[in-house]
């Protein structure tokens, strides 16, 4: 009768061990954008038409419910051209793993800049820092990009405010990295800032946006040290919202590297997007980066120092 009953009792904390693994649940989502521009391109004294693709993406977000307010999640996301039709290879953009509850939330593997993210894509408003019109002056461009072997840990949000921190190491790149943001929210306000440090490079930040009835303003300031040379950035934008229509202006200017004269640049852009639905809108732009005789970012295409890039574009864009 004992073992009869061992293994009654075996039974019933099978089904009800099953019981609760069917209550926890779990989803994956594909998502992504295309992003498409017909342009008419500047480089120097050159001029050329072109289909620009602006950064066109797919990917899968996973997410199960553990019980106990924890979660496990993941995010696999790909770049592709959306001109040509061709990958760019691998979940170039985002490929991690991670757990998140009333600790906070943890994430491991290819990560997007926590500071990059908290600063110029924060305050990027008309085409998401895409394409031709995207920030050519912020360091991410230079040295503080998406990095793989990367950890973060992200605290939970109190009463507006968050933090987040994330290391990579060094593997078979030149060196360490360590990130740190902080966020605070308010209303209407949004707050920002942010520290980066690899190797010999740092980088500093602030950043706030404000939105009052159809008006939203925002902008950044960043300083950063590469190889001991010190350089300012600094970027405005604005936009004014109207029914479906929306109106955009932004201009950020570089200064000198190092104190080096004839080191910085100014990039400005007007846009105007026309929002068809929630997921689709319709957008056009004229955009130019000015680059003084010793100054080489680029926008779109390497350039030689001194060269300036201006692109008039039509585009649309859809969300799935």
């Amino acid at each position: 009768m004992y073992i009869r009953f061992a293994h009654a009792g075996c039974l019933l904390a099978a089904l009800s061990s099953a019981a609760a693994f069917a209550q926890q649940s779990s989803s994956v989502t594909l998502y992504g954008r295309v992003n498409t521009t017909v342009e008419s391109q500047k480089s120097g004294g050159d001029r050329v038409s072109a289909l620009q693709n602006n950064a066109s993406r797919w990917g899968i977000l996973g997410k199960e419910d553990l019980g106990a307010g924890m979660k496990a999640f993941f995010k696999l996301e790909s770049g592709f051209d959306s001109s040509t039709g061709t990958t760019v290879g691998g979940f170039n953009r985002d490929a991690y793993v991670g757990l998140e509850g009333g600790f906070g939330r943890v994430r491991l593997g290819y990560i997007t800049n926590i500071v990059y993210l908290a600063g110029a894509d924060y305050v990027s408003l008309h085409n998401h820092d895409t394409g031709t019109s995207a920030d050519a002056l912020f360091a991410f461009n230079v040295s503080f990009g998406s990095r793989p072997n990367t950890v973060t840990y992200s605290t939970p949000e109190y009463k507006g405010l968050r933090a987040e921190v994330s290391y990579s190491f060094k593997e078979d790149r030149p060196s360490n990295a360590t990130n740190a943001v902080v966020e605070y929210k308010i209303g209407d306000l949004a707050l920002g800032a942010g520290f980066s440090h690899s190797g010999d490079n740092k980088l500093g930040l602030v950043r706030a946006l404000y939105s009052a009835g159809p008006f939203t303003f925002g902008g950044y300031f960043e300083r950063d040290s590469f190889n001991g040379a010190m350089r300012n950035n600094v970027r405005l934008a604005g936009m004014y919202a109207l029914g479906a229509s929306e109106f955009h202006l932004n201009v950020g200017h570089a200064g000198n590297r190092g104190g080096i004269t004839g080191t910085s640049a100014t990039q400005a852009t007007l846009a105007y997007n026309y929002n068809l639905s929630r997921r689709t809108k319709l957008y056009a732009f004229y955009t130019r980066l000015s680059n003084q005789k010793a100054a080489d970012y680029a926008a779109f295409s390497s350039v030689q120092p001194g060269q300036s890039q201006s692109s008039i574009a039509l585009g649309i864009r859809h969300n799935f």
